[in-house]
């Protein structure tokens, strides 16, 4: 590998890509992009990962690693600066917090913005999914797509997504983006002046999908530029623009946090915690089926290796509707890290997260738990 880089196999439209790429632009390491369509990633990358996935990331040392948590974590033990780990033991909670509910919670709201208007992104849609498509015309490769496409327009149903939830779904992300808006007109990053895993983890579903697709892009710009923004900041090395003249390039100091990230934290809350109540319950119903739940078991409902299995349906109140979906362990897992911050905690420090967790109604979130560990291993979920 030439010059010591890092490989991306990635597209410009994948949601996780857009995490993965923001973070090696901002950890400012050697990397090159390359397609999902390249030969070399079908016939040798993938067997290694054992299924279908991007992005996936080569290392200088050959090292194949997919997932971008793990792709971060694997970065950051080898290159410590520039450093996005906040030095606050509370920061680090919601810095965690933010990175596991972009990565899983708004991954619906973003395939439901991306299909449930096609018919108004058709072609911008079709194109961007044909650049992955190798050695075909162009005309055969918009065709193509097109079958691909309606193949990732079918996963709505099994992510929740129909006509009686839509508005409430629509009513949360406007939620969302207003605060994320008032935020980012005072704050470069969400947790001050530098990005963290909390920024990468939100980047994923904000970017490809929601600041890049046509039809929820013009929503983005026309009704939180600041969020828009906030998007091009994630994919530039420097801040590149006057907004934040004098703004200190780090973390605020004693473990704060700015104030209007509080605003925020009420919404991932609200939002997120019934959700992941229903997962964990199914979850723990699942284990309990199981004749011999014993630790490396594979966490799927049918044995078979997905990024993202599920393990049953569930239903739950939210917003006035009732959701029901696919449940999603990997959303599980990924809160995890935080919920695992958050244990680490003991005297004041324990005590900043309680008061916080009070004032932002976050306690009985963080209290969920599930009767066995879920750990990745060999690129797929399995049973602690």
């Amino acid at each position: 590998m030439a010059g010591g880089q890092y490989i991306l196999w990635a597209t410009p439209h994948s949601l996780y890509a857009g995490k993965a790429r923001s973070y090696l632009i901002k950890k400012g390491v050697p990397y090159r992009e390359v397609s999902a369509a390249d030969p070399e990633f079908l016939g040798e990358v993938i067997p290694q990962v054992g299924h279908m996935v991007i992005p996936v990331v080569r290392t200088p040392a050959g090292e194949i690693v997919q997932d971008t948590t793990a792709i971060i974590d694997t970065i950051e033990a080898c290159t410590p600066a520039p450093d996005f780990t906040p030095p606050g033991p509370v920061q680090q909670v919601v810095a965690h917090l933010l990175d596991a509910f972009g990565s899983n919670y708004l991954l619906p709201l973003a395939m439901h913005y991306r299909w449930s208007y096609r018919d108004r992104q058709e072609l911008f849609l079709r194109t961007e999914f044909a650049r992955a498509i190798p050695h075909m015309p162009h005309e055969q490769r918009l065709e193509t797509a097109g079958k691909l496409m309606t193949r990732f327009a079918g996963f709505l149903p099994n992510l929740g997504v129909t006509e009686a939830v839509i508005p409430a779904m629509e009513e949360s992300y406007a939620e969302l983006l207003a605060v994320l808006d008032k935020h980012f007109q005072q704050h470069p990053y969400l947790l001050g002046g530098r990005p963290s895993l909390a920024d990468f983890g939100m980047m994923a579903p904000l970017y490809a999908h929601l600041a890049r697709d046509p039809v929820p892009g013009f929503l983005m710009k026309t009704t939180a530029p600041n969020v828009f923004r906030w998007t091009e900041r994630m994919n530039c090395a420097e801040i590149e623009d006057a907004d934040f003249p004098g703004y200190n390039a780090s973390f605020p100091a004693g473990d704060a946090l700015p104030e209007t990230l509080e605003a925020l934290l009420k919404v991932v809350f609200a939002q997120w915690g019934p959700g992941l109540a229903a997962d964990a319950a199914c979850f723990d119903r699942w284990v309990g089926s199981l004749a011999d739940p014993a630790p490396g078991q594979l966490v799927s409902h049918n044995g078979a290796r997905q990024v993202h299995p599920h393990v049953g349906r569930v239903s739950y109140p939210w917003r006035g509707v009732t959701m029901e979906r696919g449940s999603q362990p990997h959303s599980l897992w990924h809160f995890g890290r935080a919920q695992a911050a958050a244990a680490a905690l003991t005297g004041a420090e324990a005590a900043r997260l309680a008061d916080l967790l009070d004032r932002t109604g976050g306690a009985a979130m963080m209290a969920i738990a599930t009767t066995r560990p879920i750990r990745r291993e060999n690129n797929v979920l399995v049973l602690g």
